[in-house]
């Protein structure tokens, strides 16, 4: 059984066929997925698509890369909404310096609210960070007793040790399976296992093998199986760990059936 922690299945490029993604997820052994949001107004629809199948968690967050699209008034729903829908997580959020134009100081002021809610709720947070790995840090550190995972995780094997320090785990996905993505290998290769999550971010980031098309739960079979021969370990052995990790950090049930 195994947990796709970040995977955006609201989204309009499932609206056609989202029932038989789900179906070919769970026929590959992806037996839960967390469906993490991006902006208040798909917050409705986002409930909508998890409400399908037992094994679909929902996470409540505005995105960095939507800043233009949030209002203060947002965050005050975001608690609304957490505290009415208790979701498994708080997210998608983070801060991103590498598309030009997104005000670094708007960024943070949306991400630490949010972290403060996390932390107030008890919930895991859901982070971007692309670009801002040292800048993330100093907000979790800021804000203090959290924890979360860094999703598409972009930073060194030192840096995930820290972040282990600070509860947060590193989410791995497409991008591992690039021979010439040095710096995630080596990541995947090297840190604690009990640190690690898998992750596809469908429908973006597929793996090698089905580069620029649209990327879906069950090829998250091909992550685990590069990162199995990274680290010279069974996959069986990578799955359970990484399964463990997931229902640990978000608090998921053993089985969807008990969700």
């Amino acid at each position: 059984m195994l947990v796709d922690t970040h995977c955006h299945l609201d989204v309009p490029e499932f609206d056609a066929d989202r029932d038989a993604v789900i179906a070919r997820a769970r026929a590959a052994g992806v037996t839960r997925q967390i469906v993490p949001a991006i902006e208040a107004a798909t917050w409705p629809a986002l409930r909508e698509a998890c409400a399908r199948d037992a094994g679909l968690f929902p996470a409540y967050g505005l995105h960095p890369l939507l800043i233009e699209r949030h209002r203060d008034a947002h965050l005050r729903e975001l608690r609304d909404w957490i505290e009415r829908e208790r979701p498994v997580a708080v997210g998608e959020c983070g801060l991103d310096y590498y598309v030009e134009g997104l005000d670094p100081d708007t960024q943070s002021k949306y991400f630490e609210a949010q972290l403060h809610l996390a932390r107030d709720f008890d919930l895991p947070v859901v982070v971007h960070a692309r670009r801002a790995l040292d800048a993330v840090m100093v907000a979790i550190k800021k804000v203090g007793k959290l924890r979360g995972v860094i999703h598409s995780y972009p930073g060194s094997v030192e840096q995930a040790r820290q972040l282990a320090d600070l509860g947060f785990l590193v989410g791995i996905g497409g991008p591992v399976t690039y021979e010439r993505a040095n710096k995630v290998r080596r990541v995947a290769a090297n840190v604690p296992l009990d640190t690690l999550l898998l992750e596809t971010d469908a429908p973006d980031q597929p793996d090698a093998d089905h580069r620029g098309q649209r990327n879906e739960p069950a090829r998250i079979l091909r992550v685990l199986k590069v990162i199995a021969e990274l680290r010279g370990e069974a996959p069986d052995v990578i799955a359970q760990a990484t399964t463990r990790n997931a229902e640990r950090l978000f608090s998921l049930p053993a089985h969807p059936s008990a969700a």
